[in-house]
């Protein structure tokens, strides 16, 4: 597997642990979302990704939406957590923590990281 299918994999993982991560600081439509994952690199998302996982996270009641007129073009859908989506939210960030703890030590141990 080459490096950039494998960062893919990797992100893939944990894409909507991050768009979770985002949600909670405010109410935000797809494209705001994509613009604040690619912020950092390793997160960045293309919509053909992002939408799925927001119809996804929809269906499973961890977010809630609403439709907003937009002056000048088409409505758009905000998506907000509910209480649901910050349960997970809290639960990934813990179940996150411990695994990429467990990763760095190992790799640390191996000298592949510092």
């Amino acid at each position: 597997m080459a490096t950039s299918d494998r960062t893919a994999q990797l992100r893939k993982g944990v894409l909507e642990l991050a768009i979770l991560a985002v949600l909670d600081t405010g109410e935000y439509y797809a494209i705001e979302i994509i613009g604040q994952l690619s912020e950092q690199p390793a997160l960045t998302a293309t919509p053909g990704t992002v939408y799925p996982l927001l119809a996804r996270l929809d269906k499973a009641g961890k977010v809630t939406t609403r439709w907003v007129e937009a002056g000048g073009g088409p409505p758009r859908k905000y998506y907000r957590l509910t209480d649901e989506g910050r349960a997970a939210l809290a639960d990934g960030a813990t179940a996150w923590s411990a695994l990429s703890g467990a990763m760095h030590s190992i790799l640390r141990r191996e000298g592949r990281v510092s």
